[in-house]
């Protein structure tokens, strides 16, 4: 058994230096990516917490500021989260005045989800802190080469999709 001592200081990483010096000049794509996406989803995470809103919640809120209405089913698959997960996240959004619910008046075991006039004024608010984490991202890039960046992205996700994930 590790005394107190004798266990390993986490390390803490601000948005500033995320990854600046560890060495990944070794690691996979799937690596690089998952860190890239956790590093930004961090920043974006601080900066909309402000507004009281989660990573969590922010997912679901992007997509029904996409398309309002969907069934807690389509949303779901939307956001990529397991249906008790957006429960659980749907309740919460509830509470908070968020989003409603609202039986489908075509098939009454579906719910479909909505954004309450509070959900959406939070849109012109929360957006901006996503376009600061993609400025972040990019910073230093340049034009070109942060647009190269997005093509090649969307190649790694379309070859992904195509081999069935």
């Amino acid at each position: 058994m590790l005394k107190r001592d004798d266990r390993p200081t986490p390390t803490v990483i601000d948005d500033d230096d995320a990854g600046a010096s560890a060495d990944t000049s070794h690691y996979g794509i799937a690596h690089l990516l998952r860190d890239a996406q956790r590093a930004m989803s961090r920043a974006l995470a601080i900066r909309i917490s402000a507004y009281g809103v989660s990573i969590g919640q922010w997912y679901f809120l992007r997509a029904l500021w996409e398309q309002d209405g969907l069934t807690q089913r389509e949303l779901s698959h939307r956001v990529g989260m397991m249906e008790p997960t957006t429960v659980t996240a749907l309740n919460g959004m509830e509470k908070k005045g968020l989003v409603e619910r609202v039986r489908n008046p075509r098939d009454r075991r579906k719910m479909n989800i909505y954004l309450t006039a509070k959900g959406l004024s939070l849109k012109d608010k929360l957006m901006p802190c996503e376009d600061e984490v993609n400025r972040l991202a990019i910073e230093g890039l340049g034009d070109e080469h942060a647009e190269r960046l997005r093509e090649d992205l969307r190649h790694v996700l379309q070859r992904m999709a195509d081999a069935g994930d």
